[in-house]
């Protein structure tokens, strides 16, 4: 069976004007429905969430195991390539994760995680402890979130390891423009 020939532009000119009317292929392969027929694809994949809730706290439990574990290869055997990598994916694990999973302030943290491994000229430079309060703190939120008086030094904490991280960032980058004008963007983490 021959395909048909997609539709062409239209051009229409006017006086002063032209009006240009691209074909709309998809017209023919969409079809309508009864409202009993109606599926909500978004309704279904909230469902799905919803059904898969229950696991959220024991895969961020597993995620912060893992940026734990990276953390320790680097207090151990130093800053290398692949010690920053394990480190920097299982924060950005985090990051990702950790709003859909119900964790934001968490994903607020690796965030700021993150953007230290990206900016740092030099890791092995970077106070330890800078690292380890970002840990720690990830760690905290995970475990201490289910308790709603807590959410709220969550936030605090977050914020102000995210302040602490990028006065040092700023600090460190004044000779790279290139990384301190990141270094001054607002974050892109939902919630934060």
């Amino acid at each position: 069976m021959a395909r048909p020939k997609p539709p062409t532009l239209q051009v229409k000119a006017f006086a002063d004007h032209h009006v240009i009317t691209q074909p709309n292929p998809l017209r023919g392969v969409m079809r309508y429905v009864e409202d009993k027929d109606f599926d909500d694809p978004v309704a279904r994949a909230e469902q799905a969430l919803q059904d898969l809730s229950g696991e959220f706290e024991k895969w961020m439990s597993i995620e912060c195991d893992r940026l734990a574990a990276a953390h320790a290869v680097i207090l151990k055997d130093g800053f290398s390539a692949l010690a920053r990598d394990e480190l920097f994916r299982a924060a950005h694990d985090i990051k990702g994760d950790a709003a859909t999973f119900g964790y934001p302030t968490a994903g607020a943290t690796a965030e700021s995680l993150c953007r230290i491994i990206e900016h740092a000229p030099d890791l092995t430079k970077v106070p330890g402890d800078l690292i380890a309060h970002h840990i720690n703190a990830i760690q905290a939120i995970v475990r201490e979130q289910s308790n709603s008086q807590r959410i709220g030094v969550a936030n605090e904490l977050s914020k102000r390891l995210r302040g602490v991280a990028d006065e040092y960032l700023v600090a460190i980058n004044r000779e790279r423009p290139e990384h301190l004008e990141a270094v001054l963007a607002p974050s892109i983490v939902p919630g934060d």
